[in-house]
């Protein structure tokens, strides 16, 4: 497959997830680096893409340049997409401007830093006809795509229970805010939204359910919370309802000490119970009453995964594939779309998933500042 020339906007020198953004790309395969406008600061972007080895010509000074330069080479040079790796209050005007300009684009979760702006791009996307892709990078797991498939055929029966946390413990002391530009930005409820760790984590924790289960979170009881002298929260709980009928719990929180990137999830339907761990991504438990319990492993050809799973691991049996590579499905799949491809599902989350996560922070807000009360998402 011919690979997608795209644009980067953000993630230059310095920046985390931007070299996540790319290094996916690679592993995917199907994806070039041609341009960027990889800092706010036009010195800063020159030298970031001098030391990713772009043409002198096609880094840019900022966003705008690029989006302009780009539209106006010919077909065959200029990018096809443009990936989005900026702070959330940055999203939304590039993304308009690059699909108003004829590129796709993929972007970081969450779609904005708010439902407004989220909508301005949902409605440019549907205005031009240009694909966007968000990239919540768990999805891109082959034992959650198995769970899913389990799950959503109804083999396993109703869902009844979902339990699902992602704790860190990176801002966990008054200090971590301090010389740290992760924490700043996300910290800042100007840059990042209203929301902290539900609108940063909180977004993963319930993308992944509604992911597996295959159903929409309906209703939230949330109540956010934050250590003192922070501005938006760092940790929270919520119970939730399903479209299905099912229950669940959530927890999300940036300061439980000891907790590296503890993501889990446990989905319980009327015969089976699955239990998945993203720092144990190459494992799934399969717990049934009347049975030994399972456990099912990733990698290699093993036949008792779908052929989809099997479809896109990488390694032999035993070799682990973890987040570098989950990002890179997500890139992978996008970019067989782009170049015409279908799939059964799409391999990323979609403008209805990215929308859902932006109703899921506001409803999380709401139900939080009336003293933890039920509300609609």
């Amino acid at each position: 497959m011919r690979p997608v020339r795209y644009g980067m906007i953000g993630g230059g020198r310095d920046a985390f997830i931007g070299g996540v953004h790319r290094t996916a790309a690679a592993i995917a395969g199907n994806w070039k680096l041609t341009a960027g406008a990889l800092s706010s600061t036009p010195d800063k972007a020159r030298a970031s893409g001098i030391d990713l080895g772009l043409a002198i010509h096609r880094s840019y000074e900022n966003w705008e340049m690029m989006i302009a330069a780009e539209a106006a080479l010919p077909a065959d040079l200029r990018i096809e997409a443009v990936a989005i790796v900026t702070p959330n209050h940055l999203h939304a005007a590039p993304a308009i401007a690059a699909m108003e300009a004829g590129f796709d684009v993929i972007i970081d979760k969450p779609l904005a830093e708010s439902m407004a702006s989220a909508q301005k791009i949902a409605d440019t996307a549907a205005q031009t006809g240009r694909r966007i892709a968000v990239t919540h990078t768990y999805t891109g797991y082959p034992l959650i795509k198995q769970a899913r498939g389990m799950v959503v055929s109804g083999s396993l029966g109703n869902v009844r229970r979902v339990m699902v946390k992602y704790t860190q413990d990176w801002l966990s002391r008054a200090g971590d805010l301090e010389g740290n530009k992760q924490a700043e930005w996300r910290t800042d409820p100007t840059r990042s939204g209203a929301a902290g760790a539900f609108g940063d984590i909180g977004t993963h924790a319930a993308n992944l359910v509604e992911y597996v289960t295959g159903e929409r979170l309906t209703d939230i009881c949330a109540e956010l919370t934050m250590l003192p002298g922070r501005r938006i929260d760092d940790d929270g709980a919520a119970l939730f309802r399903l479209s299905g009928g099912g229950r669940g719990t959530l927890t999300a929180s940036q300061v439980l000490v000891g907790d590296a990137n503890d993501l889990a999830i446990s989905v319980y339907c009327d015969e089976a119970g699955l239990h998945w761990s993203q720092e144990r991504p190459n494992s799934l438990t399969v717990a049934r009453r009347d049975r030994p319990t399972e456990l099912w492993h990733a990698g290699g050809n093993r036949a008792y995964l779908s052929a989809a799973v099997r479809g896109i691991q990488r390694t032999p049996g035993g070799h682990p594939e973890g987040y570098l590579e989950a990002f890179a499905n997500i890139y992978r799949a996008f970019g067989e779309a782009i170049r015409g491809a279908d799939a059964p599902e799409p391999g990323w989350a979609t403008m209805d998933d990215a929308l859902a996560g932006m109703r899921f922070i506001d409803a999380c807000l709401a139900s939080s500042a009336q003293g933890a009360i039920w509300v609609k998402i």
